[in-house]
């Protein structure tokens, strides 16, 4: 099983690991700080290391409970000392990208009650659907003004786990309108933007809204009756100096 490191630290950029298992289109490692994929944020892509050369990482596929590293070139054996590098740029903009989107859902959902019933994004451009019964120009523009606002609230990102007792017991950490989490869980993720929202989820965040940045609605749709969407994109920004390891 590979260690998520980007479970605990969404900045660590640069990692030392070891080949545990090889296919014929990849690796997997004891330890990663690729996110996988999943809850509508795409894998990261960056480059693996390996005896002087750079394997390019396309992405990573779960396959039988396991993360494979998907590689451009002929896969390190097991037992291969390697060192994984992400594209910290783009992995940035997914940060703010999705804390974007908990800011969102934090929103609407404290001020029109409405749970989540889809999202997906790319860097710097989302999208994100509610059980609403209606939708309008003005409704759009008065959510980008909320939003605006608790971005420039600077509000601190939490992380924490429960165990699946402490969060059965937390029903409303559940924020769509069907449970997406998968079965089995042996500790949940729970991602806690202070003051505003707390669901939970396994990908990867800022530290604070404020680092989300400038911030637009930039669509509005009904996708049905009681089904209605929002679109979101966000102005490029530097990303910080990341963190690594060695």
């Amino acid at each position: 099983m590979t260690e998520p490191l980007y479970q605990h630290d969404a900045y660590l950029a640069s990692f030392d690991a070891e080949v545990e298992g090889r296919e014929a289109d990849g690796v997997v490692l004891d330890r990663s700080a690729f996110f996988p994929g999943g809850g509508g944020q795409p894998a990261d892509v960056g480059v693996l290391e390996f005896e002087g050369a750079e394997l390019p990482v396309l992405g990573v596929e779960r396959r039988d409970g396991r993360a494979v590293l998907l590689l451009d070139g002929a896969p390190p054996p097991v037992g291969a000392k390697v060192r994984g590098r992400l594209d910290w740029e783009r992995r940035f903009a997914l940060m703010r990208t999705h804390t974007a989107l908990h800011v969102l859902a934090g929103v609407i959902g404290r001020d029109h009650g409405a749970l989540v019933t889809g999202g997906n994004m790319e860097p710097l451009k989302a999208r994100m659907d509610f059980e609403l019964a209606a939708m309008s120009a003005d409704f759009a523009e008065a959510v980008e003004a909320a939003l605006r606002a608790e971005v420039a609230a600077d509000r601190p990102v939490h992380v924490s786990f429960l165990s699946p007792t402490e969060f059965a017991a937390r029903p409303e950490l559940i924020r769509t309108k069907t449970n997406l989490l998968p079965p089995g869980l042996e500790i949940v993720r729970v991602i806690d933007i202070e003051g505003l929202d707390r669901q939970a989820d396994g990908g990867t965040h800022v530290a604070r809204t404020g680092e989300v940045g400038a911030v637009h609605v930039v669509g509005h749709q009904s996708k049905g009756k009681g089904n209605k969407r929002l679109r979101i994109a966000l102005d490029p920004a530097p990303a910080p100096r990341p963190r690594g390891e060695g």
